[in-house]
């Protein structure tokens, strides 16, 4: 699937259809599972960092202080433990079980917590840019979104020690991020789009660049809203797995997982998420990989090709 958007963005209903390709995931998997870890926490909007209020976003206190005046004392705890305690929950689950993951990273979170910073130079997840600040980045104007992606790289590369190869947006990206993506270099792919549940090319001012499709549906947002225990979020996230691992079969699929600390690193919330990688660990051509690596293998098995 080529197309040739984003100089002026425009919609692909259409996509692979009823023919998508066949991955040809390695060692002939029926499905590649990509865990993603949201490093967020200390880059949120707050009026400690110049905001006019607070965030609340997947805490418990979302809605409820919307009155506070000033500083959100109750907001920022709850991110907070998010860095200080849901991360190293996670990395323990995910580490124990000797499973590849990938974090989305807002550089400036990571610059804030170098204990946190030093555990994943020293794992082997690999580092999407989720930006230098949780911003709106469609709100930006290009200069000022060019500096954001800029100042990213650069602070990245210095608190994990190497570059983003991956990029994707906290909020929705702007009508400029994949060209700005593009002219800064370095990137394999974004992850800035929901549409699709395999990778695909796109063209960028006749430059090929790989996009690789997230989700906020197999996502610890759900207990934002649609589920409220763990085992309501365990028997969502098995639905989806086993939907696609049967479909798998014949056409290979990929799953993205999406997971907050702050959200999913709460003790009563893990236990899901143990409950549901101790499942999928019992099913034979079972790809768990980076999102890097999942770039990779797209681009030498499935190269670009001009429409």
């Amino acid at each position: 699937m080529n197309t040739n958007q984003w100089a002026t963005p425009t919609r692909d209903f259409e996509g692979y259809g009823a023919n998508p390709p066949h991955a040809n995931w390695p060692n002939g998997a029926r499905i590649a599972i990509n865990i993603v870890l949201n490093y967020e926490e200390g880059s949120e909007p707050s009026i400690e960092l110049g905001e006019k209020e607070s965030e609340t976003w997947f805490t418990e206190s979302h809605g409820l202080n919307s009155g506070v005046v000033g500083r959100d004392l109750a907001a920022e705890g709850l991110f907070e433990y998010g860095s200080r305690v849901g991360f190293w929950r996670l990395m323990r689950i995910i580490q124990e079980r000797e499973l590849p993951a990938t974090i989305y990273g807002c550089a400036l979170a990571l610059e804030r917590n170098p204990s946190a910073a030093a555990a994943i130079r020293e794992s082997d997840f690999d580092v999407c840019s989720h930006g230098y600040r949780w911003v709106k980045h469609y709100s930006l104007s290009r200069e000022e979104e060019k500096k954001h992606i800029h100042q990213a790289v650069e602070s990245l590369t210095r608190t994990i020690g190497r570059a983003p190869e991956g990029w994707y947006c906290r909020y929705s990206p702007s009508v400029n991020t994949r060209r700005l993506l593009v002219e800064h270099g370095g990137f394999l792919y974004d992850s800035d789009y929901y549409g699709d549940e395999l990778p695909f090319w796109t063209t960028v001012d006749d430059t090929p660049h790989l996009v690789v499709p997230y989700s906020l549906t197999t996502n610890d947002g759900q207990y934002a809203g649609a589920t409220g225990t763990s085992q309501q979020w365990f028997e969502f996230m098995r639905d989806a797995f086993d939907t696609l691992y049967k479909e798998g079969a014949r056409t290979p699929r990929m799953m993205s997982i999406g997971l907050h600390l702050r959200l999913i690193g709460h003790p009563s919330r893990a236990a899901g998420l143990e409950r549901f990688l101790d499942y999928v660990q019992r099913h034979e051509d079972v790809w768990f990989t980076r999102r890097i690596d999942i770039a990779r293998h797209w681009i030498k098995e499935h190269p670009y090709e001009r429409a």
